[in-house]
């Protein structure tokens, strides 16, 4: 906890709660913040990374945007987890569709990440590393959309470490490979948070389908997306009574 605040992050030690959403999109956080907590308090705004803690059902709650990409993502999450005392990670995002049965708006949850991103090299781990979800997290979340009439669907996430590249398209291997959706950062999160010996869980809105050739507005992308934003905040209260 001596670490804060840091260069990217101007919040006190308790300023967060256990259990923190993260949208990538800043626009997206403060919307979570102004239509879904109580009591908001705004606590970091460094480069505009919004964080905020309000209360949801009584339970403590911050949202916080982490950026674009892996290392944005690893930045802030780490600090999270190992200097603010955060427990829970839940990823809000947007990702692209890939299996034949997922739709614009589907939700989705990433059990898994693959990825082509050599961020696990810094582990110096032996093999490759498969960056896996928190199952309490993933089993709470997949209970309250149930219990929401939300329908969730769980499987695995590519994590892309480029939004444009000269390689070869993926997307039919990654179809074939029974991937659900494509987004930039779930797999780094997965592995800061096995490493922090905390939970993390990427929740996804499909906003484009590549093959399908369909997408959504960017404001869509930041107003529209709360189904996914009541499964993660159902699931911070859940979490709240299961780590007491």
């Amino acid at each position: 906890m001596s670490n804060t605040p840091t260069p990217h992050n101007t919040a006190f030690p308790g300023d967060f709660a256990k259990t923190v959403l993260m949208p990538g999109d800043p626009l997206r956080a403060k919307f979570i913040a102004e239509h879904f907590l109580s009591d908001t308090v705004l606590v970091n705004n460094v480069r505009g990374i919004q964080g905020y803690t309000g209360t949801y059902k009584d339970v403590l709650v911050s949202v916080m945007a982490s950026g674009m990409g892996m290392p944005s993502i690893g930045i802030y999450s780490y600090e999270l987890y190992n200097f603010y005392g955060v427990e829970n990670i839940i990823r809000v995002g947007s990702a692209g569709g890939i299996a034949e049965d997922v739709e614009l708006r589907d939700l989705v949850a990433g059990v898994s990440a693959c990825t082509n991103s050599n961020f696990a090299a810094q582990y110096d781990l032996p093999g490759t590393y498969a960056p896996t979800a928190d199952y309490a997290l993933l089993r709470t979340a997949d209970h309250v959309a149930a219990e929401l009439g939300i329908p969730l669907k769980i499987g695995s996430l590519y994590s892309a470490d480029t939004f444009y590249d000269d390689s070869h398209d993926l997307t039919p291997w990654l179809k074939m490979h029974n991937v659900l959706a494509t987004e930039m950062e779930a797999a780094a999160l997965y592995m800061v948070a096995a490493r922090a010996g905390k939970r993390a869980l990427a929740l996804c809105t499909i906003s484009d389908c590549p093959l399908k050739g369909t997408g959504l507005p960017a404001e869509d992308r930041e107003q529209t997306f709360t189904d996914m934003m009541k499964v993660a905040l159902e699931t911070a209260v859940y979490m709240d009574q299961y780590t007491e």
